[in-house]
């Protein structure tokens, strides 16, 4: 017996007669896309083409995999022209057939007034600690409240984690067309002509579903539907460049707050969750990106002016250059996200990106703050990031208070 693909975190048992994609010697369907022993879908050789057709007279078969990895095959990465195949495999599935589930039992969690399934409740997801996919599940619905500002109306990029960390994770824009009804979408189109619908997160309901797919992070883009082209947030990323930088990106944090309150932008900070440092502040939307680039590089650019020490911190864009800590002003980009507040990281002791207050900054360790200690700073400290989206100010006037040329009337 061999394993199928019902959900990405289903274990089932298929008849020996399913067979993978590409025969030993047979070139894979699509150009561009590695073939791997590890398998995924049976199509017949005209399913899919290079060229996105498909041909009616063939069928799919089953899905089969041997390793989580076979998700890569279906298409689920960032580069989106894999599209083409996770739609015709869609397409050609149809009604679920009746699998059994082998080794790993679905529960389903009650979250407001829906039942999330969470399949494999009991797969190891972070080996050191001892932790389940059910303890991040039962983490976000948890937190939602507080996360749930943070998430609602942005566009959802899938890092999933099928395996729990230190194994194969893969990226996926597209949300499946089976989701639930409690799990919202949008429709994205690139300057490159491809398109993808992605999730949108807005209750505690789709977060947990989220969470059983294996996103273990919480990766948003810095923009909300309708308005995906103008943020509602300016971002300040402090990114170490080696190892033992963490004073200096607390050192630095704190200039970034002056330049920020001179401007009249309200700040957050927030661990990482990783190495680095993010402060955020919240900015009407209504600018586009570039032009809050524009301004992120000169207020980077100032608190770079006023360390004065390129060994503590820089806005070098090249990396081989660069010898202190990165301001880095270019996550202010379209399609780029960062990991929102509450997320977890993909760590070995599971490490969260917790917000913070200004006067814990200066003494903070981001490994105090993981999935099992969360719950109890939450409970001492509340949420620093209350009201934070509330009455957020116009960008325009603080172009020139940093010499730039105000952006353009949209």
């Amino acid at each position: 017996m061999r394993r199928l693909i019902v959900d990405s975190g289903d274990d089932v048992l298929a008849p020996e007669d399913a067979y993978a994609v590409r025969r030993p010697g047979e070139p894979h369907l699509v150009a561009g896309v590695t073939g791997e022993e590890h398998l995924v879908a049976r199509l017949d050789r005209g399913d899919v083409r290079a060229d996105g057709g498909d041909d009616p007279r063939t069928a799919l078969r089953g899905f089969v995999r041997r390793d989580d990895q076979a998700a890569r095959e279906l298409g689920l990465v960032e580069r989106l022209h894999h599209d083409a195949i996770v739609e015709r495999l869609e397409r050609r599935v149809g009604e679920r057939m009746p699998f059994e589930h082998a080794l790993h039992d679905t529960r389903s969690v009650r979250v407001g007034r829906h039942d999330v399934p969470v399949t494999n409740p009991d797969k190891i997801f972070f080996p050191e600690r001892g932790l389940t996919k059910l303890d991040l599940v039962s983490y976000y619905v948890g937190v939602a409240d507080l996360a749930l500002p943070h998430l609602r109306r942005r566009p959802f990029h899938m890092k999933r984690f099928p395996n729990g960390v230190g194994e194969d994770f893969f990226h996926q824009k597209r949300v499946p067309k089976n989701h639930p009804e409690y799990v919202d979408e949008v429709f994205v189109q690139f300057p490159s002509g491809h398109s993808t619908v992605f999730a949108i997160v807005d209750n505690a309901a789709a977060l947990a579903w989220v969470a059983n797919l294996g996103c273990v992070e919480l990766h948003t883009w810095h923009s909300r539907v309708p308005n995906i082209e103008r943020p509602d947030y300016l971002l300040i990323d402090l990114d170490p460049t080696s190892d033992g930088q963490w004073p200096h990106v607390r050192t630095i944090a704190l200039v970034v707050k002056e330049v920020m309150d001179e401007l009249g932008l309200r700040s957050y900070p927030k661990t990482s969750g990783a190495t680095g440092l993010h402060v955020l502040a919240p900015i009407r939307p209504e600018i586009r990106f570039p032009d809050v680039r524009r301004l992120a590089k000169a207020l980077a650019e100032e608190v770079e002016r006023r360390i004065a020490d390129q060994s503590v911190a820089t806005t070098t864009w090249r990396v081989a250059d660069r010898v202190g800590v990165f301001v880095d002003f270019g996550q202010n980009a379209r399609d780029r996200t960062i990991a929102a507040a509450y997320s977890v990281r993909p760590t070995p002791d599971a490490r969260v990106s917790a917000p913070l207050r200004w006067d814990e900054v200066a003494a903070v360790e981001p490994e105090a703050f993981t999935l099992e200690t969360m719950a109890a700073r939450i409970e001492e400290v509340g949420d620093p990031t209350a009201g934070m989206w509330r009455n957020p100010p116009s960008l325009r006037p603080r172009f020139a208070k940093l010499g730039l040329e105000p952006p353009a009337e949209a």
